[in-house]
């Protein structure tokens, strides 16, 4: 009979083993928590340095040092909130991992940045208050600074919340409310202010009717067909197409804007040569991408997932080329004030500016992005490929179309007002559609399915589709970009021009 084993072990050496491990993971946990905030202010003394470097000849160094650290927390804000819009979809639908999400919205923020970045529209101060040859230079100098330093904070408690807000519209009230500050309210221009103001309305509902169309479509041809292969084999190409020809005149006409003047009949005309070939290249690809596939609804987001990355991309390259301009154009503004250069919509931006755009927003988005992005791929509504992907062409379309109509848009509520518009579709066509009704009672047999649903009312909120909690949420944080930040930015302008002035 074999010895029992004996046990080497002692009660207080375990005890104060598990005592020590215990604080060994409270210990990790909070270093887990600090090295976010660690690596960003590494990030801004980097800029600070990056910027000294350029402009250590200068007597305004100190202010343009300063400045600089501020554009680089402004543009971490933009990428912990505003680049979330681009890939969170595609996130919500499973197409893509949450890393591989970050580091494709990373490396395409970073190229359209700095390819398509170069020439910067400063129109968020030549268009919103006067400029420093009204106002005087100084003057420009601290509003510029106010601004910055007041959307940064306010897009900062605005992510910490949970909210997508509008970056633009944050760094727009900031420059009025400085300028409100400094020179009364003559200083601001009204009429465009105006049109901002409009787009609020304008953009959310236009993405959500046009996501929630697109999502029509694929329900009505697609989805509930006898044969989902044969329908999307038909179908798809021609989706491809359009998505394709869509995004090269988004591309031409929007984001590359910058490199070149490019107007809206030759970037439709380009868009329809590009739609046109990517149709006859789809055509074989979805053949022998579908074969073998089952006809079932799990096999057509299979065929999604790869052109709904490719959006994602895509979006993400056009945001870094235009949105960088709300962390640098401010920033440019006032290294052209210090110089004593009138600056204009076509003032160009030094490439150390665009860098620290860039990498801000990359930053920004790898640090602290993934929070945002649940929310919108996920909490607001279910998302799968296909509803990600109508998502995600409704927003390339609705700026696009809103550019021709000359409407200032804002990104994040076209695209986040997709997302609200594929949700609510999505509830009244379960509750409305025939075709719908008529497909699930032949798969399931139930001749009297949903009827008793559509009498009990507490049935039919509890199968909402859309978290009402989030929506009114989103909405009020929209409400109150302009007036929050404006609000913060007046407050900084007086507390700099009473120290420095």
């Amino acid at each position: 009979m074999a010895q029992p084993r004996i046990r080497l072990a002692k009660q207080t050496i375990d005890k104060d083993l598990d005592k020590l491990s215990l604080a060994e993971e409270a210990s990790q946990h909070v270093k887990r928590s600090l090295a976010a905030p660690a690596l960003a202010g590494l990030f801004l003394l980097l800029s600070m340095a990056f910027a000294a470097s350029f402009v250590t000849s200068s007597a305004s160094a100190p202010i343009i040092i300063a400045a600089a650290a501020i554009a680089g927390y402004m543009a971490m804000n933009i990428g912990a909130n505003d680049v979330t819009n681009n890939v969170g979809a595609a996130v919500g639908a499973k197409a893509m991992s949450m890393a591989t999400a970050l580091a494709i919205a990373a490396i395409f923020e970073i190229a359209g940045a700095l390819l398509a970045g170069r020439q910067v529209a400063l129109t968020i101060e030549a268009g919103i208050v006067y400029g420093e040859d009204v106002l005087g230079p100084q003057a420009i100098v601290w509003i510029m600074m106010s601004a910055l330093a007041s959307a940064a904070a306010w897009i900062n408690i605005a992510t910490y919340s949970g909210a997508p807000v509008s970056t633009t519209h944050s760094i727009i009230g900031g420059i009025v409310g400085a300028g409100i500050a400094a020179a009364g309210f003559s200083s601001v221009q009204w009429w465009s202010l105006a049109g901002i103001t409009l787009s609020w309305s304008v953009s959310p509902l236009l993405g959500g009717a046009i996501a929630a169309a697109l999502l029509a479509f694929l329900k009505e041809f697609i989805i509930y067909r006898e044969d989902k292969i044969a329908a999307a084999r038909r179908w798809m190409p021609v989706i491809l197409g359009v998505t394709a020809g869509c995004f090269m005149a988004y591309l031409a006409v929007i984001a590359l804007v910058q490199v070149a003047a490019i107007t809206m009949p030759v970037g439709l005309a380009a868009g329809g040569v590009a739609g046109f070939a990517v149709y006859l290249q789809a055509k074989p690809w979805i053949a022998s991408q579908s074969e073998g596939l089952e006809n079932r609804n799990q096999s057509l987001r299979r065929l999604f997932r790869l052109p709904l990355i490719v959006a994602a991309a895509l979006l993400s390259f056009a945001h870094g080329a235009n949105d960088v301009s709300n962390a640098i154009g401010p920033l440019a503004a006032i290294v052209s004030a210090l110089d004593g250069v009138i600056t204009t919509d076509k003032s160009p931006a030094p490439l150390w500016e665009l860098a620290i755009g860039a990498l801000g927003i990359s930053i920004g988005l790898l640090l602290y992005g993934p929070k945002l992005i649940r929310v919108v791929g996920q909490e607001i509504t279910k998302l799968n490929p296909m509803r990600a992907f109508c998502v995600a062409l409704a927003t390339a379309v609705t700026v696009l179309l809103a550019s021709a109509l000359g409407l200032p848009i804002s990104s994040t509520h076209t695209a986040v007002g997709a997302v609200f518009g594929v949700g609510f579709f999505r509830e009244w066509y379960i509750r409305n559609s025939k075709r719908r009704l008529e497909y699930v009672r032949q798969k399931t047999g139930q001749a009297d399915f949903m009827e008793s649903a559509e009498t009990n009312f507490a049935e039919v909120r509890r199968r909402h589709l859309v978290r009402r909690s989030h929506f009114l949420t989103i909405i009020g944080a929209w409400v109150i970009t302009v007036p929050a930040s404006a609000a913060l930015s007046a407050v900084l302008y007086f507390i700099l021009s009473g120290i420095f002035t």
